[in-house]
């Protein structure tokens, strides 16, 4: 299958969420519901790592393939998320910033309450594909050469480290990247990588770029069954898109700045 598939992207679940996470959280009930929808409109979970196989070779997909990812590595992820995608046999992706879980090798800087190691081997233990997300979460299209080749491959080998198997697939912090950046992710290793662009994903992206619909804490049923559907997706996010142009203008002069800048040193 080469058509269109919707790729989800989740942050926190939570009841109530601190603010700096409020806006990319969902509540427990909502995550039922928008599961539950899925698994009656007939649509069959897959992870990253299957679709983009699945793209690369020619393997077979569900008759309706759909991504839920979530992003970064929250507890709530394992506490709300993990039995209801359970109920439904669902697969999914958690791509954790490493130097936000909690234990050795945590760097301090998250959000909120994150998940532990023994809560992410629970986790990959039933159909959660775990992922890369980086170490400590920076927008890596604007880190040095050294930092940004650190980011990756720590993030790997820890994953590496904790779950006895190298982590297959990627998605960018804040779905920043960059072809630096996209050239960085394959030279570490990684098969594959997630960015955000909020539109259904092809297979013409390419395996390092492929996009990702933004599930908020406003996201009604009836919009995410459009969502999930593919339709008026360039509506909801207009305004995302006219903001995201404009920062990337803005990131493009500093980076350019920068660079004029350490060349000068």
């Amino acid at each position: 299958m080469n058509g269109p598939v919707p790729i989800l992207m989740y942050h926190s679940i939570a009841q109530r969420p601190n603010d700096a996470t409020r806006e990319l959280s969902v509540t427990p009930d909502a995550f039922a519901e928008q599961m539950a929808l899925l698994h009656d409109q007939g649509f069959t979970p897959v992870g990253t790592a299957r679709l983009a196989a699945s793209w690369r070779e020619g393997g077979p997909l569900p008759e309706r393939p759909v991504l839920v990812t979530f992003d970064d590595g929250y507890e709530g992820v394992h506490r709300h998320g993990l039995p209801v995608l359970a109920k439904h046999g669902f697969a999914a992706t958690l791509f954790v910033s490493t130097g936000w879980i909690r234990g050795s090798y945590d760097t301090g800087g998250s959000l909120d309450t994150m998940l532990d190691w023994d809560q992410v081997r629970e986790l990959a233990a039933e159909q959660v594909e775990i992922g890369g997300h980086s170490h400590t979460h920076p927008q890596m299209d604007q880190l040095a050469e050294d930092a940004l080749r650190f980011e990756v491959l720590r993030c790997r080998e820890i994953v590496a480290e904790e779950l006895g198997a190298r982590p297959a697939s990627f998605a960018y912090p804040y779905g920043y990247s960059s072809r630096r950046v996209r050239d960085a992710v394959r030279a570490a290793g990684f098969a594959q990588s997630l960015a955000v662009g909020n539109a259904l994903a092809r297979r013409r992206q390419g395996p390092y770029a492929l996009q990702r619909v933004t599930v908020r804490r406003s996201t009604g049923i009836e919009e995410f069954e459009r969502l999930v559907e593919g339709r008026a997706i360039a509506l909801n996010f207009a305004r995302d898109r006219a903001l995201t142009k404009g920062y990337a203008m803005v990131r493009r002069a500093r980076q350019v700045r920068r660079k004029a800048i350490s060349s000068r040193v």
